[in-house]
């Protein structure tokens, strides 16, 4: 593997404007006028602006409708002094807060249970699922004596389980799925032990997209006593309303006496600002585990309902405002023509002969290539414009539908792109991907290390000047 070569490749991606814009390595020392600073935003900003736009990236700006963004701005500006966690400063962000959590929780099955369905609001889905499995493991070691706690998750789950087991001292059962990609029901119950106090399955998982039997796992955890955690980060705020458009989606919400935890992204399919999501919660008993409170403090009582202290309350007051903006008639159109918009573009890659579409999802479309290397034709589509997800065991790419895709002729020019990409690659067997070797080399034990290293020092390389 060339590794110099493929560093060379990444550094020109992530720092571009090296040479071409001005750095600051160190204080000006007279500070720039207010009117340079925005120009140089500005340069940034046009460079930028289109590629996401156009609707040639996989997921990453789900709405970017431009009166949309105007007035998600606009909102921000307004509260962009807010902070949380002075309570009596800025009340309203608790409002807001809380009705986020209300409607987010009624979204998602609250009506259809008994039980009290609470939350809070996060940063977004990575804190949402290090502070469900955070809460987890402290009712555990209260509730239940495990000091050795456990998590049971499929091999598709969410790279933010495994984050929360290194952060929190949770050993990670990692299951295979299927051989259709979704959890294996019995494989999963196998793998609990007494230790065990969370199982988690994912609606839909990020890689391929298909939803986890939610229904019969979440029974197995209740069965055995332990929490059932529905990662619904990517779904959570489209799969609804693609139910109630009629498509085939199984139960995966509160509505399942199983589940006893949830997050949900606000700010993917729920159309906010980045920067914030939703974990919910069966009972206000099992929240309290997730509160860091301090009583002995000299600094006074403090008290800290998710990872951070200080927290933007303009991005709280800016999801609060595209759900109550939107509605429930502005999500079921959005979720109408995503899922519409979806179906073109699975069609359309299943008419390639040389590729599949892995399994029926309904959004987030994976696809691979048995005959080819399917990251060379994503770097033949990257030339042309478009940013793909690579995922790995199997290689494969996907894409994540939104509403940038629902434009006329996006699609269209997806599939068309993607053929010609096919067709070059065919035409170029010699052609390897960028990073096929990197891929590779995961697939062993022994080169994994390497990879690890290799990861490492991009990060480096992203907080360099």
């Amino acid at each position: 593997m060339d590794v110099a070569k493929i560093e060379e490749g990444l550094l020109s991606a992530l720092k571009p404007y090296r040479g071409k814009m001005p750095t600051f390595d160190r204080f000006p020392k007279d500070g720039l006028a207010r009117e340079d600073v925005l120009d140089l935003i500005n340069q940034f900003y046009q460079l930028e602006e289109p590629r996401w736009r156009s609707g040639h990236v996989s997921g990453a700006v789900y709405h970017g409708d431009q009166e949309h963004v105007d007035f998600q701005n606009k909102v921000y500006s307004i509260q962009s002094q807010a902070n949380p966690l002075h309570l009596d400063v800025w009340p309203s962000i608790s409002k807001f807060e809380a009705e986020i959590v209300s409607m987010t929780a009624h979204m998602l099955g609250a009506d259809l249970t008994d039980d009290e369905i609470v939350g809070t609001v996060s940063s977004g889905g990575s804190e949402s699922i290090l502070l469900a499995m955070k809460t987890y493991r402290d009712w555990a070691r209260a509730i239940k004596n495990i000091t050795q706690p456990e998590m049971v998750i499929p091999s598709t789950a969410h790279v933010a389980f495994e984050k929360a087991s290194q952060y929190f001292g949770i050993k990670m059962n990692r299951v295979p799925v299927g051989a259709d990609f979704r959890a294996d029901i019995k494989a999963m119950e196998a793998a609990i032990n007494p230790n065990t106090i969370v199982m988690v399955g994912s609606a839909p998982p990020f890689p391929h997209g298909i939803v986890d039997p939610i229904e019969e796992l979440s029974e197995i955890a209740r069965s055995h006593g332990i929490g059932f955690h529905t990662d619904a980060c990517l779904g959570g705020f489209l799969l609804p309303w693609a139910e109630k458009l009629g498509y085939p989606v199984p139960k995966f919400d509160f509505r399942l006496k199983g589940v006893t935890s949830m997050s949900c992204d606000t700010h993917k399919y729920g159309y906010a600002a980045k920067g914030t999501s939703v974990v919910l919660y069966r009972g206000r008993k099992l929240r309290h585990y997730q509160y860091y409170i301090a009583t002995d403090w000299m600094g006074g009582l403090y008290l800290s309902p998710t990872l951070t202290g200080s927290r933007p309350g303009g991005l709280s007051a800016a999801a609060w405002a595209a759900l109550v903006s939107l509605g429930e008639k502005g999500y079921l159109e959005a979720a109408r023509k995503i899922l519409t918009t979806a179906e073109k573009i699975k069609t359309g890659i299943r008419a390639i002969p040389e590729l599949f579409v892995i399994g029926d999802p309904l959004f987030v479309i994976a696809f691979g290539s048995k005959e080819l290397d399917i990251y060379a034709i994503t770097d033949v589509l990257t030339q042309k414009g478009w940013n793909l997800n690579g995922l790995q065991n199997p290689p494969a790419v996907h894409i994540a539908t939104t509403l940038r895709h629902t434009e006329k002729g996006v699609a269209e020019q997806f599939l068309k792109d993607l053929q010609e990409s096919v067709e070059y690659v065919k035409q170029h067997p010699e052609i390897q991907g960028s990073m096929t070797p990197v891929y590779g080399m995961t697939s062993s034990v022994m080169l994994r290390g390497a990879v690890d290293e290799f990861l490492r020092g991009l990060l480096d390389t992203v907080f360099e000047a």
